[in-house]
């Protein structure tokens, strides 16, 4: 290993990854219908979930590369570098869009299990392919649990200005974020799906986590290091993750009734489409007692068994796109083969391992590039 990437593996901060990955792999988790493994997420104990955690980490992210780049070769530049990384997202969609459907088509139509086509909001593709073909690509049509993607699209491509204001005035630019949230919330704002509806994960109001990552990356991080500072904050946002812990299990156990009504009335039903504010705040206390208990420095990130979270969290977008198709393949095989808690463990553990799979060949084909070669003509 040369002496840049020995330095640039020192500096990165593998929390990152490692909560990127498992992200990846929960989303995988709760995309499969009726999977006890699915228990497992942090869904089912909180108001914030797996895509929270991934929007949250991707603004953070996106933030921290391209400010560097915008330091040192100008706006223009790291502008068209995250516009580059969006189309590379589309082309992944739109990949990931196609092979969804005729992987689903295909077990319709040759295993009998037609309803599928209507469970995966596929059928009037089917029917009209020339129409719903066109507004996939316009990314106005999305088969279900393609949703992520097209969101994560949407905030890059329009990332550009806002790094502008965040690099230069920070606290205006969070603003300005918090102010679309907001508007986009009392107005109804939302991008429309087709043939009907909105989108599962309203942009306008997603894009204020995004950016609230974004803000953290660049001029939050002494914020943060107050905040963990201080017991009551921390207090505070425990007892909070612990009321969020009570009310979503007593709504996912049945028991709504049991909870106040102004309560319920206030976070029942969980408004995930238009992220609620509840959802953010219920996130940022999650992230600031996780940021107490586990430090950049802690030694435990270096463990051997945390390793295959990393890589996956490292190699994100591949492993994303495999585990939404997977998801696919784990509900067939549990309703085509069995349903025992057995064999949905054994879907679940064979899926998180063909991910991991993935995540260590693109690794290893991009270590595979000699050091002397140049950078323009190793190949990715």
């Amino acid at each position: 290993m040369n002496t840049a990437i020995a330095k640039n593996e020192a500096g990165r901060d593998l929390r990152l990854d490692l909560f990127r990955g498992l992200a990846n792999w929960a989303i995988f988790l709760d995309h499969i219908p009726n999977n006890v493994v699915a228990w497992i997420t942090m869904k089912n104990y909180g108001f914030s979930d797996a895509a929270d955690l991934f929007v949250f980490i991707s603004g953070y992210t996106v933030a921290l590369v391209y400010s560097r780049t915008m330091g040192a070769d100008g706006f223009v530049v790291a502008a068209v570098g995250i516009l580059a990384r969006a189309w590379k997202l589309y082309v992944a969609h739109i990949l990931l869009f196609v092979v969804y459907v005729v992987a689903i088509g295909y077990v319709a139509q040759n295993y009998g299990h037609a309803y599928l086509l209507d469970e995966f909001n596929i059928r009037r593709l089917i029917a009209d392919p020339i129409e719903f073909l066109k507004h996939g690509l316009l990314l106005e049509f999305k088969p279900l649990n393609l949703d992520v993607l097209p969101l994560y699209i949407a905030l890059m491509a329009t990332f550009p200005p806002l790094l502008w204001l965040l690099v230069r005035t920070p606290g205006l630019a969070l603003a300005a974020s918090f102010a679309i949230y907001v508007a986009a919330r009392t107005f109804d704002w939302n991008l429309a799906s087709y043939p009907d509806g909105e989108w599962y994960f309203n942009p306008f109001a997603w894009q204020f986590l995004f950016v609230i990552g974004a803000w953290i990356s660049l001029d939050g991080a002494g914020l943060l290091r107050r905040l963990m500072a201080s017991r009551l904050v921390l207090w505070s946002a425990a007892l909070f993750l612990l009321f969020g812990f009570a009310v979503t299990l007593a709504a996912r156990f049945g028991f709504s009734s049991a909870i106040p009504a102004p309560i319920a009335d206030l976070f029942l039903p969980n408004d995930k489409t238009n992220l609620a504010p509840y959802r953010i705040l219920h996130f940022l206390a999650l992230a600031l007692v996780v940021a107490r208990l586990v430090p950049r420095s802690a030694r435990a990130l270096k463990l051997p068994v945390l390793r295959p979270a990393i890589i996956c969290g490292e190699r994100s977008l591949e492993v994303f796109c495999v585990g939404i198709f997977l998801s696919f393949v784990g509900c067939f095989l549990i309703e085509l083969v069995s349903d025992s808690i057995a064999f949905q463990l054994l879907v679940s553990l064979s899926g998180i391992a063909l991910m991991t799979a993935v995540a260590y060949y693109r690794t290893w084909i991009k270590n595979l590039r000699p050091a002397s070669t140049p950078d323009r003509l190793r190949v990715v």
